[in-house]
């Protein structure tokens, strides 16, 4: 047990920030289940489950639980299992579908007109005095 004032605090902070972690981690082995709960019991049958448990481990990635990295391959494994199982795969719901009129392309933007400054003409040296 700390003696020190400070640390005394440190180890309060310590024991809050690790109690909203786990809060945190829980929540999102919680979405896991779920989905992998609807892989084992056959086909998915939409992708409501993988969404959520996506948005939670960003979730958890923003409050700086969870590594981008760590992040990144927890999805790429449930997304990859979920895949495997359902009917059609993640992110093909609307492949295939247009947005827009038919035969129309992007607009591209048009680049700003390059600035042009004119340079200053260096500053006249005062002329030599000479020494006597």
């Amino acid at each position: 047990m700390p003696i020190i004032k400070s640390a005394i605090k440190r180890d309060r902070q310590a024991k809050k920030r690790n109690q909203r972690n786990v809060a945190v981690k829980v929540a999102v082995k919680k979405k896991f289940k779920v989905v992998r709960t609807e892989i084992l019991s056959g086909s998915p049958k939409d992708s409501k489950a993988l969404i959520a448990a996506i948005a939670e481990v960003d979730r958890a990635v923003k409050k700086g639980v969870l590594h981008k990295g760590t992040a990144a391959r927890r999805k790429s494994r449930l997304t990859k299992a979920y895949n495997a199982a359902a009917a059609k795969p993640f992110g093909t719901e609307s492949a295939g579908q247009r947005t827009g009129k038919p035969g129309a392309k992007k607009a591209t933007a048009k680049k700003p007109a390059a600035k042009t400054t004119a340079k200053k003409a260096p500053a006249k040296k005062p002329a030599a005095k000479p020494n006597k």
